[in-house]
């Protein structure tokens, strides 16, 4: 693993200088150390060759922590009469480019994503990458409810794009459902951690009230605090004077316990 800095924006005033902050994967191998320093993949820019991951304020489920909620059994309740079957697909023996598969991902994209946001070129770049090893399909008797893509190894699942079926999103849950399920999964076959991707702005919060066992990557450790967590997401499109460190009303506390 290779890690980079990449300047960012300059505030000489509160002497703050950002930086973006990458990982270079070299081998699968590191991918559980990749993961537990913060790191999630990085996939905008489809002319890179190498696979990239970028630091960010991750979450994750610690699943010895692991416990269902009210929420989560509310939303299993509805979506029983589904009767949906779970199957786990390596990704290197599933045809990525079959015509019902290619069609079920692009209509998500485009009712839900936006090309702007998932183009299909992007989305096979996506499907190209190591990292994805592989799909939690979701499906009944009738047909295809949904699929995972994910990254799974012997400690941990990143549970990475999803795709399902919109018709059952508001009766069902089925969204939150299949996240659900995935963790349920992951805590069933003895994995240490299931990571959910970033947690900002308000529309992560449902990742937050759902789920037991939660961290966060706060930029030096993995924090249980969820009522910061909340907070900060919250208030994260709100212009800040400076970083949050510099931010702090007792620093040298801060300091003292790095």
């Amino acid at each position: 693993m290779k890690v980079f800095f990449s300047e960012n924006n300059v505030d000489y005033g509160t002497y703050t200088f950002n930086y973006a902050i990458y990982a270079q994967k070299e081998t699968q191998a590191e991918l559980t150390e990749i993961y537990e320093k913060g790191f999630l993949p990085y996939t905008g820019n489809t002319k890179i060759e190498s696979e990239l991951f970028y630091l960010a304020r991750s979450l994750r489920v610690n699943l010895e922590n692991f416990d269902d909620t009210s929420e989560n059994r509310r939303v299993s309740r509805l979506v029983e009469p589904l009767d949906i079957k779970l199957e786990i697909l390596d990704k290197n023996n599933f045809d990525t480019k079959d015509p019902e598969f290619v069609a079920f991902c692009s209509n998500y994209i485009n009712e839900r994503i936006g090309e702007d946001n998932m183009s299909l070129e992007r989305w096979d770049y996506i499907l190209k990458q190591e990292t994805g090893t592989n799909f939690f399909k979701f499906s009944n008797s009738e047909k295809t409810l949904g699929y995972v893509l994910a990254c799974i190894n012997e400690e941990l699942v990143h549970y990475w794009f999803a795709f399902f079926d919109t018709e059952y999103m508001r009766t069902h849950s089925l969204g939150k459902w299949m996240m659900w399920r995935v963790i349920r999964w992951s805590k069933d076959n003895n994995k240490k951690y299931a990571y959910l991707g970033t947690a900002y702005k308000p529309a992560a919060l449902y990742k937050i009230r759902d789920h037991k066992g939660l961290e966060f990557w706060d930029g030096q450790k993995w924090n249980t605090d969820s009522k910061i967590l909340k907070d900060w997401c919250q208030t994260d499109l709100d212009t800040k004077a400076a970083d949050r460190f510099k931010l702090l009303e007792e620093p040298n506390k801060f300091l003292s316990e790095l």
